[in-house]
Protein backbone atom coordinates (compact mmCIF):
# COMPACT_ATOMS: atom_id res chain seq x y z
CA UNK A 1 0.00 0.00 0.00
CA UNK A 2 1.76 3.23 -1.20
CA UNK A 3 0.70 6.39 1.23
CA UNK A 4 2.15 8.53 -1.28
CA UNK A 5 -0.50 8.55 -3.49
CA UNK A 6 -3.72 11.05 -2.64
CA UNK A 7 -6.96 9.66 -1.72
CA UNK A 8 -9.85 10.60 -3.94
CA UNK A 9 -12.92 11.05 -2.34
CA UNK A 10 -16.25 10.32 -4.85
CA UNK A 11 -19.02 12.43 -5.04
CA UNK A 12 -22.82 12.53 -5.70
CA UNK A 13 -23.25 12.24 -10.06
CA UNK A 14 -25.59 14.17 -11.05
CA UNK A 15 -28.02 10.97 -11.66
CA UNK A 16 -27.79 10.48 -8.06
CA UNK A 17 -28.97 13.89 -7.35
CA UNK A 18 -31.35 14.05 -9.66
CA UNK A 19 -32.81 10.52 -8.62
CA UNK A 20 -33.48 11.80 -5.27
CA UNK A 21 -34.75 15.37 -6.19
CA UNK A 22 -37.64 13.31 -7.88
CA UNK A 23 -38.30 11.00 -4.71
CA UNK A 24 -38.38 14.40 -2.93
CA UNK A 25 -40.62 15.63 -5.41
CA UNK A 26 -43.18 12.53 -5.49
CA UNK A 27 -43.07 12.35 -1.53
CA UNK A 28 -43.90 16.64 -1.29
CA UNK A 29 -47.02 15.88 -3.89
CA UNK A 30 -48.34 13.07 -2.14
CA UNK A 31 -47.74 14.79 1.42
CA UNK A 32 -48.46 18.52 0.69
CA UNK A 33 -52.00 17.69 0.03
CA UNK A 34 -52.94 15.78 2.73
CA UNK A 35 -51.06 18.59 5.07
CA UNK A 36 -52.86 21.68 3.89
CA UNK A 37 -56.23 20.19 4.18
CA UNK A 38 -55.81 19.77 8.03
CA UNK A 39 -56.74 23.60 8.57
CA UNK A 40 -60.49 23.55 6.43
CA UNK A 41 -61.48 20.19 8.71
CA UNK A 42 -60.59 21.52 11.68
CA UNK A 43 -62.50 24.48 10.88
CA UNK A 44 -65.38 22.28 10.25
CA UNK A 45 -64.89 20.75 13.46
CA UNK A 46 -65.48 23.81 15.32
CA UNK A 47 -68.27 25.11 13.25
CA UNK A 48 -69.87 21.36 14.20
CA UNK A 49 -69.24 22.13 18.19
CA UNK A 50 -70.45 25.59 17.73
CA UNK A 51 -73.73 24.50 16.14
CA UNK A 52 -73.71 21.96 19.09
CA UNK A 53 -73.47 24.50 21.59
CA UNK A 54 -75.86 26.77 20.37
CA UNK A 55 -78.37 23.89 19.44
CA UNK A 56 -78.12 22.65 23.29
CA UNK A 57 -78.56 26.26 24.27
CA UNK A 58 -81.53 26.82 21.96
CA UNK A 59 -83.75 23.79 23.79
CA UNK A 60 -82.93 25.23 27.33
CA UNK A 61 -84.26 28.81 25.82
CA UNK A 62 -86.75 26.62 24.79
CA UNK A 63 -87.54 24.43 28.07
CA UNK A 64 -87.84 27.39 30.03
CA UNK A 65 -90.24 30.09 27.84
CA UNK A 66 -92.20 26.95 26.11
CA UNK A 67 -90.25 27.77 22.59
CA UNK A 68 -87.74 28.83 20.21
CA UNK A 69 -86.79 32.47 19.64
CA UNK A 70 -88.28 33.62 16.74
CA UNK A 71 -86.63 34.03 13.25
CA UNK A 72 -86.69 38.22 13.74
CA UNK A 73 -85.36 37.38 17.48
CA UNK A 74 -82.72 35.06 16.18
CA UNK A 75 -79.76 34.03 18.06
CA UNK A 76 -79.19 37.21 19.88
CA UNK A 77 -81.92 35.97 21.95
CA UNK A 78 -79.58 33.82 23.53
CA UNK A 79 -77.51 36.61 24.82
CA UNK A 80 -79.40 39.08 25.26
CA UNK A 81 -83.31 39.43 26.40
CA UNK A 82 -85.27 40.22 23.29
CA UNK A 83 -87.30 43.55 23.65
CA UNK A 84 -89.76 42.19 20.16
CA UNK A 85 -92.44 39.28 20.51
CA UNK A 86 -93.11 37.02 21.72
CA UNK A 87 -91.09 38.28 25.09
CA UNK A 88 -89.85 35.37 27.12
CA UNK A 89 -90.87 34.92 30.37
CA UNK A 90 -88.45 32.77 32.08
CA UNK A 91 -85.29 34.70 30.13
CA UNK A 92 -81.68 33.96 31.19
CA UNK A 93 -78.58 34.33 29.49
CA UNK A 94 -78.06 30.62 27.63
CA UNK A 95 -74.91 31.78 25.85
CA UNK A 96 -72.10 34.73 27.36
CA UNK A 97 -71.26 35.26 23.71
CA UNK A 98 -72.84 34.53 20.23
CA UNK A 99 -69.93 33.07 18.25
CA UNK A 100 -68.91 33.76 14.46
CA UNK A 101 -68.49 30.88 12.27
CA UNK A 102 -64.41 29.43 11.65
CA UNK A 103 -64.84 31.65 8.38
CA UNK A 104 -66.11 34.64 10.20
CA UNK A 105 -69.33 34.64 9.30
CA UNK A 106 -72.59 35.17 11.65
CA UNK A 107 -74.65 31.49 12.33
CA UNK A 108 -77.43 31.76 10.50
CA UNK A 109 -81.06 30.87 12.09
CA UNK A 110 -84.49 29.69 10.71
CA UNK A 111 -87.67 29.01 12.31
CA UNK A 112 -89.10 26.85 11.35
CA UNK A 113 -86.64 24.80 9.83
CA UNK A 114 -85.89 23.50 6.84
CA UNK A 115 -84.29 20.32 7.69
CA UNK A 116 -85.53 20.20 11.37
CA UNK A 117 -87.62 22.24 14.25
CA UNK A 118 -85.05 24.71 14.09
CA UNK A 119 -81.95 25.08 11.75
CA UNK A 120 -78.96 26.85 13.00
CA UNK A 121 -76.17 26.43 9.77
CA UNK A 122 -72.77 27.87 9.07
CA UNK A 123 -72.43 28.40 4.57
CA UNK A 124 -69.07 27.16 5.05
CA UNK A 125 -65.71 28.14 3.71
CA UNK A 126 -67.71 30.42 0.58
CA UNK A 127 -70.38 31.86 2.71
CA UNK A 128 -72.68 31.12 -0.08
CA UNK A 129 -75.63 28.49 0.54
CA UNK A 130 -74.97 25.25 -0.92
CA UNK A 131 -71.89 24.05 -2.39
CA UNK A 132 -69.58 20.96 -1.52
CA UNK A 133 -66.44 19.73 0.07
CA UNK A 134 -65.31 22.55 2.44
CA UNK A 135 -67.71 25.09 0.70
CA UNK A 136 -70.84 22.81 1.85
CA UNK A 137 -72.99 23.93 4.70
CA UNK A 138 -72.54 22.51 7.96
CA UNK A 139 -76.04 22.53 9.96
CA UNK A 140 -77.63 20.86 13.18
CA UNK A 141 -79.54 18.72 10.71
CA UNK A 142 -75.57 16.72 10.10
CA UNK A 143 -74.48 16.92 13.73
Amino acid sequence: MNSASPRRTRGFTLIEVMVVIVILGVLAALVVPRVMSRPDEARAVAARQDISAIMQALKLYKLDNRRYPSTEQGLQALVSRPATPPVPENWKSYLDKLPLDPWGKPYQYVLPGLKGEVDVMSFGADGVAGGEGFDADIGSWNL
